[in-house]
């Protein structure tokens, strides 16, 4: 009986029971990938690098050994050819490095904010240092199994081999403008032909290993999935540019046609390098600006905090009257932004997580702006509070060219909550359409209606705080030049979020990670300071998009999405098709089989030229020098100038289209007399060659405008007497940001003229991160420390207490 009536419960409870263990085994998993992948991390914050090298080249002459004794297979002669690159590398790197740390601390703004471009790139290369360590030793534990996937670890082995030799190449370029530089300084401050020599050379440099299986490996393990997603999405958006879409039908077909890029990474990195290097700003905006689309934006505002007051304004055109700071008797006039499209209005958003006397008042309602059917709000009304003695004014980043205060909603509503503070946060007009100074103008007269009007924001105004991130960073400190200019009162204090302070074309340390960051680019963030500078112009070509009226969009978008969905299926089929085609097993030898195990028997099977996927084979050849004059029988991906043979980067044609051989020739000599004299490419050691792009010139500009030598547009340029005027200022910067340096400098010269700054640094973190806010823990600790330095503006300690006698 017992036994029976035991057994109907515990039969009831099975099927839930059993459930339960598949999620616990399901997070066991997610988990132990975790670990996995955060031991590469460990292993470079452990290990100093000289250990960690002689660690590596001891792994490398172990498993090369090993692979040599397998006999003459194509996928075991690779593995060895692999790891003899590795120590290659690994061993010409060091002294590189090892010299770049001993001077780093000179470049540093204090003992206590131990940060520059050197550090970074040192970093850098010792993430990949250790994640090739890392693989090197499950290579050596693992090798022997039957479990070992031979094709994938080298697949692996032979991207961040690719990524390492790179990575030997920008420590060269770092030792030249080490040696080139003024001491102290991390910016080139000389002869810009020389630093036009400079990006010419840079940027011929491969890209396509760092945005494959290597993307994102410097960065923090909880973010690289968003990087990997980001990757495949604007890879699959390149795809459908310039069909004549709107946004929707572009995402639409985007998201339908994006197999063969999850799938293939070594696709995915040849494709976003050929995008990033030769589309227009154009595509930046329309892919930047897909967060603005009322689907991602209404699953945003979903998961973000809840907020009584969030509207959008339109400021009038109307010039009205400041008073002087140093005499409120006097006054100035603030006429309304006028450059390059007239007077017009100037949109910003209000943003306060309670309503505040003043925001529902009858003037502020009528400059509301309708943003589409508005919802029926059924929560009972609360009692207003009272004015907050503060105000945030916010300027959004987003590359001088892309997006609105509603992709930067999230986090400012998060901030309203935690600060209790009203904010007000721009929507100044975007470039290429409005270049500067534009912008600068709308913020200033933004930030100068909200002074006057504070009352109506909900704010008394006895402390304002100027708040922005990345181009809102730039344009907080114009802004707050430009009021000292006219006599009105500064803010308080300016929070800046990996601001760009140098608008210049000119090198630095750590412009050089712009080779491998997925987010910034260097081709991208040329494009985007060069449409500032109005050297963009937008093309107005296509009349058909106006004839068709928003009707039309839609009819012929829904065509076009309609036809995308019936390809997708095939698009699929035919990606998973031909892995499986391409991956299929051959037949091995019955004697073999039982003599050896499954993956050294994969090692030793003859290389099949009938399966490879032509495709393929052509990506991981454009990772190689092209015109490499190497055999058949030498690894595709070694790089020893044994192997590689006479190339030379002059091999590639990069400063030049397909023209005549006349041209070819004339454009390779003079890369030559270059690198006879005093070219960038000559700091190279013989016998080491990085290399080259397969993706043909790139359209990026090599010139700075001169334009962006204003002290309102590069405000790092601006003379001691106008940064004598800004008020207490507060930097957060990414130790991994191709602009990190321009903080650095910034911050440099403040400490210098002797104002209050100050410099924190977050580790491992990209730039943009406060976009990214509720993502991990890292990038929430990161947007927690902006919101403590917003607090030290708006509640500044008191004066310390006396102490008792």
């Amino acid at each position: 009986m017992e036994s029976a009536g035991g057994d109907g419960p515990a039969g009831a409870a099975g099927a839930p029971a059993s459930k339960k263990n598949k999620k616990m085994t399901k997070s066991r998993l997610r988990l132990r990938g975790r670990k996995v992948k955060s031991k590469a991390s460990r292993l470079t914050h452990s290990m100093d690098l000289r250990t960690m090298t002689q660690s590596l080249v001891t792994l490398a002459e172990d498993n090369m050994a090993f692979f040599l004794s397998q006999g003459p297979g194509e996928t075991a002669r690779r593995l060895s050819s692999v790891f003899a690159g590795v120590r290659e590398q690994a061993l010409g790197l060091e002294p590189t490095l090892d010299h770049l740390l001993g001077v780093a601390h000179l470049f540093d703004l204090d003992a206590e904010t131990p940060a520059n471009g050197y550090r970074s790139l040192v970093h850098t290369a010792r993430c990949c240092l250790g994640h090739l360590l890392h693989k090197s030793r499950y290579v050596a534990s693992n090798r022997r199994s039957i479990f070992f996937r031979a094709s994938h670890n080298l697949a692996e082995l032979e991207a961040y081999l690719a990524a390492l030799t790179q990575l030997r190449a920008l420590a060269y370029y770092a030792q030249r403008l080490l040696a080139t530089n003024q001491p102290g300084a991390l910016f080139f401050d000389g002869d810009e032909g020389l630093t036009t020599d400079f990006l010419r050379e840079y940027i011929t440099l491969h890209k396509g290993c760092f945005y494959g299986r290597c993307l994102g490996f410097q960065f923090t393990p909880a973010i690289r999935p968003f990087l990997q997603t980001l990757s495949i999405g604007l890879v699959s958006f390149g795809e459908h540019y310039k069909r004549n879409e709107t946004g929707l039908g572009v995402a639409a077909s985007s998201l339908f046609t994006s197999g063969r890029f999850a799938i293939d990474p070594e696709l995915r990195g040849a494709e976003f390098e050929r995008i990033t290097q030769n589309l227009d700003v154009q595509f930046w905006k329309a892919f930047w600006n897909i967060t603005e689309m009322e689907v991602l934006s209404s699953l945003a505002k979903i998961v973000s905090t809840t907020v009584r007051v969030s509207r959008l304004l339109s400021l009038p055109p109307k010039a009205f009257e400041m008073p002087l700071s140093t005499d409120p008797k006097l006054s100035v006039t603030i006429s309304p932004p006028l450059a390059h499209t007239g007077p017009g209005p100037v949109l910003v958003r209000l943003i306060s997580y309670e309503l505040r006397e003043g925001q529902d008042s009858e003037e502020l309602s009528s400059l509301m702006k309708s943003e589409g059917p508005r919802s029926l709000d059924l929560r009972p009304r609360p009692p207003q509070a009272p004015r907050s003695p503060s105000l945030i004014i916010h300027i959004h980043g987003g590359g001088f060219v892309a997006q609105t205060s509603k992709s930067h909603e999230p986090y400012l509503k998060t901030w309203a909550q935690e600060l209790g503070v009203p904010i007000l946060s721009i929507d100044y007009s975007l470039a290429p359409e409005a270049p500067f100074p534009r912008a600068l103008e709308e913020c200033f007269y933004a930030y100068c209606w909200a002074l006057k009007h504070c009352t109506l924001l909900g704010s008394t105004g006895e402390r304002i705080c100027l708040a922005g991130d990345s181009a809102g960073g730039n344009l907080c400190f114009t802004v707050s030049l430009r009021a000292a200019a006219y006599g009105v009162r500064v803010p308080d204090g300016i929070m800046a979020a990996y601001p760009a302070t140098m608008l210049q074309s000119t090198a630095s340390p750590s412009r050089l990670l712009s080779l491998m960051d997925p987010l910034l680019p260097l081709s991208v963030l040329c494009k985007c300071v060069s449409a500032y500078a109005g050297g963009e112009i937008e093309d107005l070509s296509d009349s058909d998009q106006k004839a068709l009226g928003v009707m039309g969009l839609v009819q012929r978008d829904t065509a076009l999405l309609l036809r995308d969905l019936r390809l997708s299926a095939s698009s699929w089929l035919n990606s998973f098709l031909e892995l499986r085609h391409k991956y299929h097993p051959k037949s091995v030898p019955m004697a073999e089989s039982m003599r050896r195990s499954v993956s050294e028997a994969a090692l030793a099977q003859p290389e099949d030229p009938r399966g490879t996927d032509p495709l393929k084979s052509l990506t991981l050849h454009d990772l190689n020098l092209r015109g490499s004059t190497g055999t058949s029988d030498t690894s595709e991906l070694s790089l020893s100038a044994e192997t590689l043979g006479p190339s030379t980067p002059s091999d590639v044609n990069f400063l030049l289209g397909p023209e005549g051989a006349q041209d070819e020739v004339e454009a390779r000599d003079e890369l030559n007399s270059k690198k006879r004299g005093h070219g960038i490419s000559a700091s190279f050691p013989e016998g080491f060659h990085p290399r080259r792009s397969s993706q043909g010139a790139t359209r990026m500009p090599l010139y700075s405008s001169p334009i962006a030598k204003n002290p309102f547009m590069s405000p790092l340029l601006a003379p001691d007497s106008m940064l004598q005027s800004l008020p207490p200022v507060h930097i957060v910067a990414c130790a991994l940001d191709p602009i990190l340096d321009d903080s650095v400098m910034f911050a440099r010269r403040l400490r210098n003229l002797g104002k209050s700054v100050t410099l924190r640094v977050v580790e491992d973190l990209p730039h943009g991160f406060l976009s990214l806010a509720s993502l991990c823990q890292e990038t929430r600790q990161a947007a927690a420390l902006c919101v403590e330095r917003i607090r030290l503006i708006l509640s500044p300690p008191g004066p310390a207490p006396p102490r008792p006698v």
